[in-house]
């Protein structure tokens, strides 16, 4: 079974907030056996106490909750308890960790001191800005620094973060690719590992398309809000009768033509403004006019139906509520006592 391909494996975590316990969430999905360790003295991983104002003082938070799925709890003073934490890195495959600048030599944990009595350990770090900064990183500080606030929001708006804290996500991502990486090295080597990754690299890493424009063709992405600057239609939102809203996807000439005809919009198709991308693109907001005329007339769930048969790429824009009411999401749920949260495993192997 998939949740079980990683049974063998034990893993230390000494992460907290998102990133890191998100690796450790990874390979607890998977089968591994993951500890987790808490300090006590803090009140264990600060996610704790991030608490909407609707969720009860005894109850696990449901931020915590979000990446902490099938872990071992063990709340430990790394400083006094040494003896015992060493015991287990002893045996452990993984170590996990994010702490502050100079901690790891502080407290003798980095990966020099614990290969000595571990050498086949695969020791994974998450950094704020880079091994050598003790600049204090938390993800909107990073959405910030990275450009993505910068071009997110709309066009005489001031910059808008993410809503989900995406850049941790996309460097326990990258932590989790290192960590594989080094298993199967491990695998033909015996010899462990000292993988690093800083927020700040995942994040500039995943600029993708919006970093090219700029390094090849000296275009800073300005806030558009949903709209995408090499693609129209594509991003633009419309309400239908029934008062939800859409957003388009078109990415071809074929799925244009597709629109239009659903649309009854065919005429548009003789229009020069409207016979390529780039010209749909340098025209987008007169294109989106006469699209809202004709998607106005639809209810929701019938015109979405209806692309999807013509083969035409648009999305319902659901809110949570909604999200889960969907077979393929509820599928996704992860439960654990009296806690929930979507897998963060979503391929299958067979």
């Amino acid at each position: 079974m998939q949740n079980k391909i990683l049974k063998d494996l034990l893993v230390i975590e000494l992460a907290s907030v998102l990133a890191g316990p998100t690796v450790g969430m990874f390979f607890a999905e998977l089968g591994a056996r993951v500890i987790k360790i808490e300090n006590p003295k803090t009140g264990g991983d600060i996610t704790r106490q991030w608490k909407l104002p609707s969720e009860k003082e005894e109850e696990q938070s449901a931020y915590y909750s979000s990446c902490n799925y099938g872990k071992e709890v063990v709340f430990l003073d790394v400083g006094k308890d040494r003896k015992a934490l060493l015991e287990w890195i002893e045996k452990a495959d993984i170590l996990i960790h994010n702490f502050k600048f100079g901690d790891a030599e502080k407290f003798e944990l980095s990966y020099e001191h614990l290969k000595a009595i571990n050498p086949s350990l695969i020791y994974a770090s998450l950094t704020g800005f880079g091994e050598n900064s003790e600049r204090i990183a938390y993800d909107v500080v990073l959405q910030a620094e990275s450009g993505f606030m910068g071009m997110n929001g709309l066009p005489d708006d001031p910059p808008v973060k993410m809503p989900v804290a995406l850049i941790d996500i996309l460097s326990a991502h990258q932590l989790k690719e290192g960590i594989l990486l080094a298993l199967y090295q491990r695998a033909k080597t015996g010899k462990g590992a000292d993988i690093t990754c800083s927020l700040f690299d995942a994040a500039v890493g995943s600029l993708a398309n919006q970093a090219t424009n700029w390094l090849m063709a000296k275009h800073i992405p300005q806030r558009m809000g949903s709209l995408h600057p090499n693609i129209a239609p594509y991003g633009e939102q419309f309400v239908c009768a029934d008062g939800k809203r859409v957003v388009l996807a078109i990415g071809s000439d074929r799925q244009f033509e597709q629109l239009l005809q659903l649309l009854q919009l065919q005429h548009l198709l003789l229009e020069e403004k409207y016979a390529t991308n780039k010209k749909r693109v340098e025209n987008r907001l007169e294109l989106a006019q006469h699209l809202e005329k004709g998607i106005n007339a639809w209810e929701r769930a019938t015109f979405i139906q209806a692309c999807i048969q013509a083969k035409i790429p648009a999305g319902a824009i659901r809110n949570m509520k909604e999200v889960f009411e969907l077979p393929d999401a509820e599928a996704l749920i992860l439960e654990e006592g009296g806690t929930k949260r979507p897998k963060t495993v979503s391929f299958k192997i067979r």
